[in-house]
């Protein structure tokens, strides 16, 4: 008998948990309602194309279609992993990334600070609005500017030669490529990423503020024992979903800024996807498989950056 009491309690939990919900969902229909619309563009853009990804366990053939193609098994994944160019542009990709993400990260929430400790507001707004300009422009934009800038008869070296100094051949040097891609990011993107630390920030009660006023701490002493602990969830998330990105990230960026002199220092798994797709013989299957493989890397390291932010004390995106 008391197992089936046992069984019957939790099935009255359950019973009990779905009436809640229901009734929560009830409650806040109106809210639930706005959430159509995405859930609806979420379903059409980023569920159902998942369907194609069996191309990667197929022999695409274009006149069966996806689901009319024949059955390969695992046979594409054995044709990428035996690819040395695959192999490379897989650890050509982590390590700029990783580079990248360490020294650009930092840049948002050191200008959002700084922004914070403005008091003249207008100020504020005319440098936010100046700083996030660029996020608005395309990396083909920004190539050209870069690329009038820097070449042999750009701005840069036409200032040298003025000078009697010998012109420097930024673009097609190797050395110089990593450089360049950060250095444009944190130009680009930085404006735009310190938006969110400036929200985390506006949302700190200031009454922790005014304490520390009174306590005489001065302003370097309120950012470091008030506004950084209290912004430190926001940048935990933020580092993990950057870390998520690792294998995905810097395509357009480094597709229009890289050329023939850069090639071997500028091979990242999107641009051998891209080269794979459209510069060589078309194997959809092949470069389907290349890129499941890059989205199962980047939900591992998703996890695994979560899981290290929960074991150092801070919070992550699962609860």
């Amino acid at each position: 008998m008391k197992p089936a009491i046992v069984g019957s309690g939790k099935m009255t939990k359950a019973r009990l948990r779905n009436g809640n919900l229901l009734t929560e969902i009830w409650k806040h229909r109106m809210t639930y309602t706005l959430l159509i619309p995405g859930l609806i563009w979420l379903i059409l853009f980023a569920y159902l194309p998942t369907g194609g990804l069996s191309l990667a366990f197929k022999h695409y053939k274009a006149n069966l279609g996806i689901w009319g193609s024949p059955w390969a098994g695992l046979e594409n994944f054995m044709y990428v992993f035996r690819d040395p160019a695959f192999a490379s542009s897989v650890w050509r990709t982590l390590y700029v990334n990783i580079i990248k993400l360490v020294i650009t990260f930092p840049f948002p929430i050191l200008l959002a600070l700084l922004l914070n400790e403005l008091r003249m507001r207008k100020m504020k707004k005319l440098f936010q609005t100046i700083l996030t300009f660029p996020q608005f422009l395309s990396w083909i934009i920004v190539s050209g500017i870069v690329i009038n800038v820097l070449s042999y008869d750009g701005l840069v070296n036409s200032a040298l030669q003025l000078f009697g100094l010998p012109t420097i051949n930024f673009l097609g040097s190797e050395p110089m490529f990593l450089p360049m891609l950060i250095l444009t990011d944190i130009w680009k993107s930085t404006g735009w990423g310190a938006i969110i630390f400036l929200a985390a920030i506006s949302g700190i009660d200031q009454d922790q503020y005014e304490s520390a006023q009174i306590d005489g701490a001065s302003r370097m002493q309120q950012i470091f024992k008030i506004t950084l602990p209290n912004i430190l969830p926001t940048v935990t998330v933020m580092f993990i979903l950057n870390v998520g990105g690792l294998m995905s990230a810097g395509f357009d960026q480094i597709f229009n800024l890289a050329n023939a002199a850069t090639q071997n220092v500028s091979q990242v798994l999107d641009v051998y996807i891209y080269r794979v797709t459209f510069q060589s013989s078309t194997d959809f299957s092949f470069s389907t498989a290349v890129s499941l493989f890059r989205s199962i890397v980047n939900m591992v390291l998703l996890l695994t950056a979560d899981r290290v932010a929960k074991w150092m004390g801070g919070d992550g995106l699962f609860r």
